[in-house]
């Protein structure tokens, strides 16, 4: 579902974020993407869903070399990938149901498939009693249930995710990890981009481990803990958060 093929990128100011990576994500996978700040975890998912485009090398998702799309192509792949990001990312003037429906209404989905998918995704993420709130009036960790249900509406194979638990507490950070487990379970490939020590060792699903731009570790059932930590900064976290 996932293929990154030798791929490099060189940011304009000449700082390298990636070099030569190549990885697979096969259909329905879990895996974790971890590494220290700046190690390039936030640029390769931006890859995925083309924010960036790479120096060299390709990018493929689900068969298709998106390094070549153009761009009024980039919202048609969009639509088959789910992103959550750490900062939720919900339209503030919009309520749950309404942030969900503001992405059917983009591609033109009936009313009443949009209403089925809707509700299908706040069950799933158990957020239906909550649809008629707007972001303000939620918790982090509801805000971030409601972006993953936004996520989930368009029944993506694939659900990216940067940092989904970074500005939350362990419990709710396990409670989110929960959802995108039943999640995976339906089938979906998810790859999550995380700093979380205790959720990826709790889980113990794939891990992939980046230092300064490269693949440094790619083991099933891995740990965070055996990361490698770079005493020294890497340049790229000088464009990375």
């Amino acid at each position: 579902m996932i293929e990154l093929c030798d791929v490099s990128l060189v940011y304009p100011n000449g700082v390298q974020a990636l070099s030569h990576v190549d990885l697979r994500v096969g259909r329905g996978d879990f895996a974790f993407l971890v590494g220290t700040s700046g190690s390039g975890k936030s640029t390769l998912l931006k890859l995925l869903y083309r924010e960036l485009s790479p120096t060299e090398g390709k990018v493929f998702i689900a068969g298709q070399d998106i390094t070549t799309l153009p761009q009024n192509a980039v919202p048609f792949l969009r639509r088959r990938l789910g992103v959550v990001f750490q900062d939720f990312k919900l339209l503030p003037q919009k309520t749950v149901w309404e942030n969900l429906a503001f992405v059917l209404r983009v591609t033109s989905v009936p009313r009443r498939e949009m209403r089925k998918r809707i509700s299908e995704a706040l069950d799933l993420v158990g957020l239906m009693h909550r649809c008629d709130s707007f972001p303000a009036e939620l918790s982090g960790g509801e805000q971030q249930r409601a972006a993953i249900a936004r996520a989930l509406v368009n029944n993506p194979p694939i659900l990216v995710a940067d940092e989904p638990t970074g500005n939350l507490d362990p419990d709710t950070s396990w409670g989110i990890m929960q959802i995108l487990t039943r999640i995976n379970a339906r089938g979906t490939t998810i790859l999550v981009a995380t700093h979380d020590n205790q959720v990826v060792d709790r889980l113990m699903r794939r891990v992939i481990a980046l230092d300064c731009g490269k693949i440094v570790r790619d083991e099933n059932r891995g740990t965070y803990s055996s990361t490698p930590e770079s005493e020294s900064m890497c340049k790229s976290e000088i464009t990375e958060s």
